[in-house]
């Protein structure tokens, strides 16, 4: 007899059988008892949750000679039928290969005929979104209104590719990803059936590594078993699998929570030495970090021991949830530029090193700013004295003339004072425009240049526009990402956190002699004069 992959021979025959899609199972056997069967279904999920097993069953289950409960019996000619393939009523077609106008053409030409010996001529299409743009047009008018004997059931990983026209026209079931404990469950049950001594750390790796797809459990399991042992324990599938030890992986993660370059090498290199592949094995970093972010957060861990959750406890102590998040951002962008790379160790190896080097840098400087806010609050602290501009006394006299000239002078002279405090910033303004232009980012240095920077209080810095501002300089400048840019560049310069605001300076020299010009008018139309006298 011809050997069966696991998940062929343990394929649900019944809607009983099938596992975690409980909410679609019902809906279906409700329709089949009541007589109210659709025309066209869609199901849509993810790799190994089920959609072509439903399908078939409900092929089955609709032309079952000795229905029960809306499950089909698997004991008449029609059932066995469809098991085997061999009825020619039910077509399960690959979409993936048959994806031509043609092929669907013949199905049109096929649904005019009756069946052989089932109730229905029933049409599985898996993977339906891969259809061409002209065959979904084909199938469309025989989908809306197919004859009384025909049923489609179409099956996708990717909804979102198929068309408006065919979805609206059909009825959709989700299926979800099935939980760790249904699959844990059912590798049970073939554990049994199948003389299979698993330990429940072992089936509970297996389940974290399937991702809610029973047929990648059934295929991690039945790998685990190609070497004639059926003993299988934790340790023999990871290794199967590629998975390196959690000791690796424990050592390089603390390397690098720690910012230590040479142990980070040592532990890539004893990796690089067992032969495992470097992806698996970001992937597993990846994991192992988040899994340390997650029981940082709720105290909530899948796959460890005793030992092993005391180690995640340890390093989570010393790492903040911020600085997990980058890590797992970073070996992200590192997995993403490895895959890219022809030269995938040399890549591995630097990326590591530029994690621990960027964290390290990344550290002295936030002590080195907080060292900084700390001697300022002590400055402030101590110097109890500060300088206050004192705003003149103004007086007016009648019988003088009002003297344009003076009042220009002093407003040119209010427009350029600066606040006791703005040294800083003021000196640095200019090199921080420069840096711009040499960093590259030559929009913002050719709408900063001629500028100035005076800091008018604990939180925000003006930057001065003498010769003016033009609408798109405001518009360039006002983007998120220069304003955070400036920003930055800014709060280092003053060292602690700022807010910019940009000044058209010209634009209230202007203001300010149009209000002159509106006080010496006033004055002539009241036939008044009056002079401003400084006390």
């Amino acid at each position: 007899m011809a050997y069966k992959a696991l998940y062929r021979k343990f394929r649900p025959t019944t809607f009983a059988e099938t596992v975690g899609q409980e909410h679609i199972t019902k809906t279906l056997k409700n329709q089949i008892i009541a007589g109210r069967v659709g025309h066209a279904y869609l199901f849509n999920g993810g790799r190994g949750t089920g959609k072509t097993t439903t399908a078939k069953i409900l092929a089955k289950a609709i032309n079952c000679l000795n229905p029960k409960d809306g499950e089909p019996c698997n004991e008449c000619e029609i059932c066995k039928g469809i098991m085997s393939g061999s009825l020619t009523d039910v077509v399960e077609m690959d979409a993936a290969s048959n994806n031509s106008v043609e092929d669907i053409r013949s199905i049109r030409e096929e649904v005019n005929f009756l069946p052989t010996l089932a109730k229905y001529r029933v049409y599985i299409i898996d993977e339906v979104h891969m259809l061409s743009t002209g065959a979904f047009n084909a199938l469309l008018k025989t989908l809306e209104e197919p004859p009384e004997h025909v049923k489609f059931i179409l099956a996708t990983t990717e909804p979102q590719k198929i068309p408006p026209t065919i979805l609206s026209r059909c009825q959709r079931f989700d299926f979800k990803k099935i939980s760790n404990e249904n699959i844990i469950k059912r590798l049970k049950i073939v554990c049994k059936e199948s003389n299979i001594e698993a330990t429940e750390g072992a089936l509970n790796t297996i389940a974290v590594l399937s991702e809610g797809a029973m047929r990648d459990a059934l295929s991690i399991l039945e790998r685990c078993i190609q070497d004639g042992d059926t003993k299988i324990d934790e340790d023999k599938v990871k290794d199967l699998v590629g998975i390196p030890k959690l000791t690796y992986i424990s050592k390089l993660t603390e390397a690098i929570f720690d910012n230590n370059v040479e142990n980070a090498l040592q532990s890539t290199e004893d990796v690089l030495n067992e032969g495992k592949d470097v992806t698996n094995f970001l992937w597993e970093m990846i994991k192992y970090v988040k899994d340390i972010l997650v029981y940082k957060t709720s105290k909530n861990t899948q796959i460890y021991n005793k030992e092993e959750i005391e180690k995640i406890q340890e390093l989570a102590e010393k790492v903040s949830k911020e600085r997990l998040l980058n890590i797992i951002y970073e070996l992200s962008q590192l997995e993403n530029e490895i895959k890219m790379s022809s030269q995938k160790i040399i890549m591995f190896q630097t990326g590591i090193i530029k994690l621990c080097m960027v964290h390290k840098n990344e550290g002295t400087e936030e002590l080195e700013n907080r060292i900084e806010k700390l001697e300022q609050a002590v400055k402030n602290g101590i110097v109890t004295t500060k300088t206050v501009t004192e705003k003149p006394k103004v007086t007016l006299e009648k019988n003088e003339p009002i003297k344009k000239a003076e009042i220009s002078n002093k407003t040119e002279k209010k427009s350029t004072e600066k606040p006791a405090q703005a040294g800083s910033i003021q000196e640095n303004w200019k090199n921080i425009v420069n840096d711009l232009k040499t960093s590259g980012k030559i929009m913002l240095y050719t709408n900063l240049m001629n500028t100035n920077a005076v800091e008018k209080n604990d939180m925000t810095v003006e930057i001065e526009f003498p010769n003016g501002i033009t609408p798109f300089g405001k518009a360039v400048l006002e983007k998120s990402e220069n304003i955070n840019e400036i920003e930055k560049q800014v709060s280092i310069a003053c060292g602690k956190e700022m807010r910019v605001k940009f000044v058209d300076t010209k634009k209230e020299s202007a203001q300010s002699e149009n209000n002159a010009n509106s006080i010496e008018a006033l004055a002539k139309n009241l036939d008044v004069p009056f002079n401003i006298i400084e006390e």
